[in-house]
């Protein structure tokens, strides 16, 4: 290895552990890396001082995340075997919206007020704010806010002013001690560095931040005299994604065995950074991030307004063109959901006999069948909707079972109504006149090929594969060569250290015929079940019954 080869670190907080990755700059060889777990995951059902959390709750805690600071970096630095004075820049991604209130200092306010739940960090898929997100939109459709429609026409309960306004309704004096309600992507790069800074992709998507303004005071005060001010909480002078937050701290380097000094990158969004891993960052390049959820990123220079979609974002994914983000909010939960609860005991025997996981045995027993034979459809709304109909409400469904249903039929039946919950997505970003020219995967998802398969058949369209295994914290290095210098702009950057495989799986003509078929069915429910009637009763009917 050349003593003059220059280095980055990209690290990727995700939702149950943290990955550091040390990157060659000039091509985006990846040096080596190294995984911490979170020693509390994710905090859904009790607090650690033992408060009982309610349903729909999913909390974090900052000192996991620091954790993967003083663990996963310098083991990834080890693992690299590249000297700490080669490393010229670090940067970083986050889940979002994972937002936290905190000091002015940043202090989390869970260190000081560790037995009140709305001090912690709220993390993405808390979905108790879904009250506050209804309240929002139906007061925007009314008032006719001109930001509403860059959101679909909905915001999400997953985002900082419906949990924001749940935090001032439910705890008001946490909420007056919360100096800064900020993501989590931008507290790790101030503990980095020092500085406070505030990055235009989690506050044009997640935020609101449109047009050089949050919504305005008289729109806030009329949900909550005491929301007027929320604003005030959060960033208003946003730093461009790939920019120069600050340098490394004294404290930070030890943390991480990194010299002080060095760049930090702005923060950014795990699924936002992986387009450029993938470089895939040219207008009409969807890339699917798919994991436990999925998120759906692209960028255009076109500006329109899609129905049901995250948001479009001036400069949210590369300077220069308006980026787009859609999602599902259950994807590989949801088969982790089925084979934890679903599958008999005789299935996990048969697969530790077989020397495979459980998912392993149910797939390749899934992927025996041809299209159709298992007479279901199933409505992916396991964790609620996030695109396009925002309604984290709403629950799943699995239509056509009888006493023959076996589990392989139902767990492929619930890949198939992700790939249609994908397909959807797609038709309504083509129907509102933007265009996808590729469709590109990445994510823990991609290595299983059965899956990939099913997704290229339903979408009839070829899947192009990110060319890495560790595609956010891939992105989040190249963002801090951009930041470092190594680069001119993210797209250059991107074309250098990012890669993938195009075409990677070709869709079947025959099997996408057949699924044209079940595609319609499931539109039927889709369209039946979209106003949640039915779901928001039994919802309403579970959670009175727990508490």
């Amino acid at each position: 290895m050349s003593e003059d080869e220059r280095y980055v670190v990209g690290v990727d907080f995700g939702t149950l552990s943290g990955r550091a990755v040390v990157v060659r700059a000039g091509d985006g060889a990846e040096a080596g890396d190294a995984v911490c777990e979170y020693g509390h995951g994710v905090i859904d059902e009790a607090l650690p001082a033992g408060v009982r959390l309610d349903p729909d709750w999913a909390l974090q805690a900052p000192g996991d995340w620091l954790d993967v600071l003083r663990s996963a970096v310098p083991k990834a630095l080890a693992a690299a075997d590249v000297r700490p004075s080669q490393v010229i820049g670090i940067g970083t991604d986050f889940t979002a919206c994972t937002v936290l209130p905190a000091t002015a200092d940043g202090t989390p306010l869970s260190d000081l007020h560790p037995e009140r739940p709305h001090a912690w960090p709220k993390l993405w898929k808390h979905h108790a704010a879904q009250p506050e997100a209804d309240r929002i939109n139906a007061l925007a459709a009314e008032r006719g806010e001109p930001w509403l429609p860059r959101y679909g026409g909905k915001i999400s309960s997953e985002w900082e002013f419906a949990k924001g306004l749940q935090l001032l309704e439910e705890d008001p004096d946490l909420y007056g001690l919360a100096d800064r309600w900020i993501e989590a992507a931008d507290w790790i790069v101030w503990q980095l560095t020092g500085r406070e800074s505030r990055n235009i992709c989690t506050a044009g998507y997640k935020g609101v931040y449109q047009d050089g303004r949050y919504p305005s005071r008289e729109f806030l005060a009329a949900l909550h005299p005491g929301f007027a001010d929320f604003p005030a909480k959060l960033g208003h002078d946003l730093a461009p994604l790939g920019g120069l937050a600050g340098t490394l701290t004294a404290r930070a380097a030890a943390w991480t065995g990194l010299p002080e000094g060095i760049a930090v990158a702005v923060g950014n969004v795990d699924a936002h950074v992986t387009a450029a891993a993938a470089d895939a960052v040219r207008p009409g390049q969807m890339v699917a991030i798919m994991g436990t959820s999925t998120c759906h990123v692209m960028s255009s220079g076109l500006l329109a307004e899609v129905p049901g979609m995250c948001g479009v974002v001036e400069d949210g994914i590369v300077p220069g063109l308006w980026g787009y983000e859609a999602g599902q909010s259950g994807v590989g939960d949801i088969f982790a959901w089925f084979v934890d609860n679903c599958v008999p005991a005789s299935y996990a025997a048969a697969a530790a006999a077989a020397g495979v996981s459980v998912h392993e045995h149910l797939t390749a027993l899934a992927a025996g069948q041809p299209v159709g034979r298992h007479g279901l459809v199933a409505l992916d709304w396991n964790n609620g909707n996030r695109s396009v109909l925002v309604d984290h409400d709403l629950s799943g469904l699995v239509v056509g079972q009888t006493l023959a249903t076996r589990p392989e039929d139902v767990y492929r039946a619930l890949i198939e109504a992700t790939a249609f919950g994908t397909r959807m997505i797609v038709e309504t970003f083509e129907a509102a006149g933007v265009p996808v020219a590729e469709f590109v995967v990445a994510g823990g998802l991609l290595k299983n090929r059965f899956l990939m398969q099913v997704y290229a058949d339903v979408l009839r369209r070829p899947l192009s594969l990110i060319g890495s295994s560790q595609g956010p914290a891939l992105g989040a290095a190249i963002h801090a060569a951009v930041a470092a210098g190594a680069h001119p702009d993210i797209t250059s950057a991107a074309a250098a250290m990012g890669r993938r495989v195009p075409d990677a799986y070709v869709p079947d003509p025959a099997r996408a015929d057949a699924y044209d078929s079940l595609y319609e069915i499931y539109r039927t429910l889709h369209d039946q079940f979209a106003d949640g009637k039915v779901m928001h009763h039994l919802r309403h009917l579970r959670t009175r019954s727990l508490r």
